[in-house]
Order: structure tokens, then C-alpha cells, then sequence
């Protein structure tokens, strides 16, 4: 046997995908990223230019659709907390601007244009070639109108468990300590139940990990950074992850998220080394989808009025979750998929209902349940020969337009960038053997207060740091806090992984596990080693591994 990847077989008769490759990135609406391919599909509910969508400010001023070639945003985040959705989403969606106005009372006219700005065809070197290509969806709406925190657990648990807001640094009145405690099961606890052998890459701050059940040691097990993702590509196929989550630079020079303000091309290439790694490996490429897809809209106008929605569990009482948020741009891209439209309407838990049916996974709430699959937008019965080959950006796409606005971003950190470093420097006091259960929330706690009062400092006093050397980066030097925040996650892993032996040997000797679950154990065992445990379905290699776990612990 090649490998334990294909030990669980797909559920569904005659598919042809058996690698998922999902890549969330952030804070655009579908209309200013994709609304302009209404001029190749006149069926998609894109941007009309003979009569565009308006905006008005409050002070007399009216703002209409129209395309632009800005690729920076100024200093101005727009806002996206549920207070904000709300008043955008007023009226038929007349409220963005005015919100805008409101919280950025100072905005220049041209930042408050941009609101209601789109990238003309063909502008976005990856997206649109992507969207020319492949399926386009244009009924994905994000899954409550609300931040991206809240958006990410529906799009890997199904639900944001009561949730709706980010921790920040208490600006939101969240309960920063609490919000790292989410214990919903999660996309990769069944996962794990089928034996299905799936990988997180990610590059600075791994997301995910504010789910508790992320961090528990066999699950870090499976965390690598980016440049694991790349090598994995080049590899045989059927070691591949049968799915895998790209998380994208959140932090930092890098930040390639696509969040507002920094260049939009960064996220542009992301896409395109994305594509290209999977594109390059014909057996892989002839034998996945990859998703390409944004959690929220981050305060940019979208046409379309939200539909009514289920709430997804009885976590809160304080939330309706009777809404989804504002649509997103999202793509298909497979050789099963053909260059078209699909207005099927989706939301972020319709990629956990394609898995769940899939693999035969368990429940992950009323909301998964209810969502329509996208294996409706996969139904080639042959796969296609027309695709691109490879994604280049020039020289002009790849340099910032205005290295010195790019810079200065980097002083200020959004919301999402705070709740992030406060998250790593909760890992930093995480999987620390020895040390009480009080204790450790202790430290935890006094931890994210000294790391919220440094960024407040830091904001305030517009401070700079002495460079820096990043164990997680040893190749660069850095003035910005991130690389504190990164070496915090760089260690949590390498403690968190060395745990995870002990788990794994517990693991082995159940004897209510079966073949399949037993392999998973195995290949994770592997996946932090190195020696080779997982291969083939010899009960030998069961025995030898419970007998090297025991000799690791002495």
C-alpha cells in the first residue's frame, strides 16, 4: 500500500476529488472583487454599470459603483462588528458609507469612494484569471454579518458559539481570556473520528488554534508552516493531505491576508503560489479542488441583501444568527469543474456539508445540516485539459504602489492583528507540563493583560522596537511586534508536539480502535518523527511504535 491517505474511501459514488485544499483569506465583498464579471456572464448578479449601486454619506455627497485601480487602502479600516454590518446593511444596503463617516469622521473623500469601488476584469492578476477559468459563486454569502473571528469558526465548526464579536484589547468588551476556550467540536475532530488524514499550513499565527480542541497535542501534531505545504505539493500524491487549511500571513512585512490597507497584490500571489504548487503535480491536480474563499466583507458595499438563515445551535441568547452576512467572493478551481456560474446559495458551513457527506463525517450543527453542498458545482464526468497552467505576477503587481503608506501600516494594528498577538502570547503559558490548572489560566490571563498594555503603548507612543531575530524566521531581521508573537507560536509547537507522544501511545494501545483510526495514529505519529510507522497495515508496525513511544517517555 502507497499510503495511508486514501485508507478512508470517499463516500460519494464516482468522485473523482480526494484532496480539498481550503484558503481563507479576508475582508472583501464579492461585488468589489468580482461584481465586474457580470460583463462575462450576464447571468451573474454582478455590477450593472448602466445603473450602478449608490451610497450616500449623510452630508449631501452620493457615491456610485465605480471601477478603480487602488490597491492600497488608506489608514482606514472599515468597521465589520455586527453594530456595523447592521447600520450598512440599513435601508437596502444604504448604510456603508454613512457607517464609514461615522466611525472615520475624518476620511478623506476619495477613502470614502473606495467603499463602493471595484477591481475592473482582469485587474487581479490570480482572482480573475482564476474566476475565467473555473466556477464562480455569487450567491456566498459570509455566515453572519459580522467580524472575521466569528466567520472562521462557522467555516471550520459549523458554528461561532454564541460569538459575534473579536477579543481585541477590549475595545469590544470581549472576554479576551474566555474567547480562547471555545470547545465546539470542530471540522477536524471528525476528521480525526474517520481516519482522514488532513494537515494546517499556515505562516505566522495559526488561527485556528483559538479552538481548544486545536490545540491538544495530536492535532498540533499536524501544523506545519507554508513551506511544508510547497514541499508536500511536490510529493506523491497520494501522501497529500486528503484536506488541508492554508492560513495566510496575518502579521507583519508579509501580511498577505488580503485585510485592508495593506497592497492587495500580496494575497494576489498567495493565490497564485497556491494554485501554481497544486497546478505543477498533474496526479495531484487531476485529483483536487481547491477553495478559494474570503470570511467577511470587511465594510465594503455589496449589492445583494442578505438572506434569512437557521441558527446553528442554542449556544447564545444574546444573538439570533437568523441572518447571513454579506456575500464573499468565492471560487472553485478543479479540472472537475467547469468555467461558469453557480447560483446555488452558499454560505461558509456549505464546505462543511460537502465534507461531512464526503467522508461520512458526523454532525457539526443545524446549520451544516441545512447548508446546500457545493457538489452540486462539481459535476464534470471528465476532467478538463484547458486549464491554466501556471500564475505569474510582473515586476509592477509584485512592488507596494507606495512602499512608505505600506510601511506605516504596520504601526497600527487592526483588530484581528491584536486579538492575534494577544492568542500568541496565550500560547506562549499553553501545554506547559506540571503547572496547575489555575495556575496556568493564571499566567494566561496576566500574560494577555501585559500583551494588550504593549500594543496600547506601542499605539499610543508610536514607538519602535530594536530589531529582532525570529526563531520562526531565523533569516530576517524585524522591527514590528510580530516577531514576538511568532516565536510564541513557534515554541508552543515544539512543546506541544513533543507531548503529543504521550497521547499517541495511550492512543495505540485501545483496542477499541479501528484499522483506519489506528493508520490516522500511526501517520500522525509519523508526521512528528519522521520515522516511518504508517506505512502498510502490518500489526507489526503498531507494536514497534507503542515500544518506541514507551522507550521516548524514560
Amino acid at each position: 500500500m502507497a499510503g495511508m491517505s486514501h485508507m478512508t474511501s470517499d463516500a460519494r459514488a464516482g468522485d473523482p476529488i480526494r484532496h480539498v485544499v481550503l484558503l481563507i483569506l479576508e475582508n472583501r465583498s464579492f461585488d468589489q472583487m468580482l461584481g465586474c464579471f457580470r460583463a462575462v456572464y450576464p447571468n451573474l448578479d454582478g455590477i450593472d454599470p448602466a445603473a450602478p449601486g449608490r451610497n450616500d454619506d449623510g452630508a449631501g455627497n452620493s457615491y456610485f459603483q465605480a471601477p478603480t485601480d487602488v490597491r492600497q487602502m488608506e489608514e482606514w479600516d472599515p468597521r465589520h462588528e455586527v453594530e456595523h454590518v447592521a447600520a450598512q446593511l440599513a435601508d437596502h444596503n444604504s448604510g456603508f458609507v454613512k457607517d464609514f463617516v461615522t466611525a472615520y469622521s475624518a476620511s478623506t473623500l476619495r477613502a470614502r469612494q473606495l467603499i463602493m469601488s471595484y477591481y475592473p476584469l482582469d485587474f487581479l492578476p490570480a482572482l480573475h484569471r482564476l474566476a475565467r477559468t473555473f466556477t464562480i459563486c455569487d450567491r456566498w454569502f459570509s455566515s453572519l454579518p459580522g467580524p472575521t473571528w466569528p466567520n472562521r469558526f462557522f467555516s471550520l465548526t459549523g458554528t461561532s458559539s454564541g460569538r459575534v464579536d473579536m477579543p481585541d484589547d477590549g475595545t469590544h468588551r470581549a472576554d479576551v481570556p474566555g474567547y480562547f476556550e471555545q470547545n465546539q467540536l470542530t471540522l477536524f475532530d471528525r476528521l480525526n473520528d474517520r481516519a482522514v488524514h488532513w494537515k494546517v499550513y499556515f505562516h505566522d499565527i495559526p488561527q485556528t488554534t483559538v479552538l481548544a480542541r486545536q490545540r491538544v497535542p495530536h492535532n498540533v501534531a499536524r501544523y506545519f508552516y507554508i513551506d511544508k505545504f510547497f514541499d508536500d505539493a511536490r510529493s506523491h500524491e497520494a501522501e497529500f493531505p486528503q484536506f488541508c487549511l492554508i492560513e495566510p500571513d496575518f502579521q507583519g512585512w508579509g501580511e498577505n491576508d488580503d485585510h485592508p490597507p495593506h497592497d492587495i497584490m500580496r494575497a494576489e500571489k498567495l493565490i497564485a503560489d497556491v494554485y501554481n504548487a497544486v497546478r505543477s503535480n498533474e496526479a495531484l491536480w487531476s485529483s483536487t479542488l481547491l477553495i478559494v474563499m474570503f470570511d467577511e466583507h470587511g465594510g465594503y458595499f455589496d449589492h445583494v441583501e442578505p438572506p434569512a438563515a437557521i441558527p446553528p445551535d442554542d449556544a447564545s441568547a444574546n444573538y439570533p444568527f437568523t441572518r447571513l452576512g454579506v456575500r464573499v467572493p468565492a471560487l472553485l478551481v478543479s479540472p472537475w469543474v467547469d468555467a461558469r456560474v453557480e447560483s446555488s446559495q452558499f454560505d461558509h458551513t456549505s464546505v462543511l456539508k460537502y465534507l461531512t457527506d464526503k467522508w461520512q463525517l458526523g454532525p457539526l450543527g443545524r446549520r451544516t445540516a441545512a447548508a446546500t453542498s457545493i457538489a452540486v458545482a462539481i459535476n464534470r464526468t471528465e476532467p478538463r485539459s484547458d486549464t491554466i497552467a501556471r500564475i505569474e505576477l510582473t515586476p509592477d503587481e509584485l512592488k507596494p504602489p507606495d512602499r512608505e503608506l505600506e510601511e506605516e501600516t504596520f504601526g497600527a494594528p487592526s483588530t484581528h492583528q491584536t486579538a492575534l498577538r494577544i492568542l500568541a502570547a496565550y500560547l506562549k503559558v499553553d501545554a506547559v507540563e506540571g503547572i496547575p490548572r489555575l495556575a496556568v489560566s493564571a499566567a494566561r490571563l496576566l500574560q494577555s493583560v501585559r500583551t494588550a498594555l504593549q500594543l496600547f503603548i506601542d499605539r499610543l507612543l508610536k514607538t519602535s522596537t530594536v530589531f529582532k531575530i525570529s526563531i520562526a524566521e531565523p533569516d530576517k531581521l524585524t522591527s514590528s511586534p510580530d516577531a514576538t508573537a511568532r516565536d510564541d507560536v513557534a515554541r508552543f509547537l515544539i512543546r506541544t508536539k513533543r507531548y503529543a507522544a504521550d497521547g499517541l501511545h495511550d492512543r495505540l494501545q485501545d483496542s477499541s480502535l479501528t484499522t483506519e483510526q489506528q493508520q490516522h495514529t500511526l501517520h500522525t505519529l509519523t508526521l512528528i518523527t519522521g520515522l516511518d510507522f504508517h506505512h502498510g497495515d502490518d500489526p507489526k508496525k503498531v507494536i514497534s511504535a507503542i515500544d518506541w513511544l514507551a522507550k521516548s517517555k524514560k
